[in-house]
């Protein structure tokens, strides 16, 4: 089927609309209007094509509706989102499952997209995440699938742990770093795991005291598992004087997640991570203000962005 490009069509349109309507509508009610648009637009019937552009994809097998996603990539041609909707209502993942052996990084992520949480993707996840060859973009988010599926991978993600622990004790340099982020990965799944399991809260309290430089992002797991029983490990961790504001604020947030309270009033006035987050938001704040003095509406525009076409 012929690849069309139904948001520069769109696009067209809009421009002679606007033209003709410009003076009707405010800047904020263009912004709220033209999703509702676009939305209207794929139920337009387009006589070139003898049908809607929703139409267009509906007709189209699993097989057509993958090439043609291939395709709009590969060209370089925004994806429409009906293309995507039609996608999305069907889940073909077995033909959609080879895009993640992709080399581009888009391919792969649209794949993932698509994808979600289905079961028959675990295993091609899991080699993902194995073999270290993709993007950490692609990594990251094949992880959060596996996340939301914890309770179903939580046997492999033990064994994988176990293993790629293991593996890293015997390694250095760069393979020892390798094996030691697919080993998070796995801490990251098993941390979303909602059925308690002593096995797996005990690997998660021992990966707490592991290693110092993780404490904070391993006192976050602790607080996704939600197990209280962790609690007089994080507490006895807040107490130290000696600790940092970063770790601090992630050990009392994962204190307050389990139902505990540390309300000990500490200063870290000398901190280089407190004086780093203080001067980041002051400088963030005097920029947002400088700019509401000059373009107000630039300023909504930049920080609450209305919509996205495609």
């Amino acid at each position: 089927m012929e690849l069309v490009d139904f948001d520069g069509l769109f696009d067209k349109k809009l421009t002679e609309y606007m033209k003709q309507n410009g003076g009707k509508r405010t800047e904020k009610e263009w912004e709220d209007a033209i999703p509702k648009l676009y939305q209207k637009f794929g139920d337009t019937y387009l006589p070139k094509y003898g049908c809607t552009p929703r139409q267009y994809y509906a007709r189209m097998t699993d097989d057509e509706l993958i090439s043609t996603l291939c395709a709009h990539l590969r060209g370089g041609v925004p994806v429409p989102e009906f293309l995507c909707a039609e996608t999305e209502k069907r889940r073909p993942t077995g033909q959609i499952l080879s895009l993640l052996d992709s080399d581009d990084e888009e391919t792969a992520l649209y794949a993932v997209h698509f994808i979600g949480d289905d079961s028959l993707a675990f295993d091609k996840y899991f080699s993902v995440l194995e073999s270290g060859e993709k993007s950490e973009e692609v990594e990251n988010e094949v992880a959060e699938c596996l996340k939301s599926a914890a309770d179903q991978v939580k046997d492999r993600a033990m064994a994988s742990y176990a293993r790629y622990k293991k593996q890293a004790e015997n390694a250095s340099g760069a393979e020892k770093e390798s094996l030691e982020k697919r080993a998070e990965y796995m801490l990251e799944i098993l941390s979303r795991v909602t059925i308690g399991n002593d096995e797996i809260f005990n690997v998660l309290l021992a990966a707490f005291s592991d290693d110092e430089s993780k404490i904070p992002m391993r006192a976050s797991y602790l607080a996704s598992y939600g197990d209280e029983r962790a609690l007089p490990v994080l507490l006895k961790r807040v107490e130290n004087r000696e600790i940092g504001f970063n770790e601090f604020r992630e050990l009392k947030y994962a204190v307050e997640a389990l139902g505990g309270e540390y309300n000990e009033p500490r200063s870290f006035e000398h901190d280089e991570e407190r004086r780093f987050f203080r001067n980041r938001r002051f400088i963030v704040t005097r920029r947002i203000f400088k700019k509401q003095a000059q373009q107000p509406e630039t300023v909504i525009n930049e920080f609450n962005p209305a919509y996205s076409k495609a």
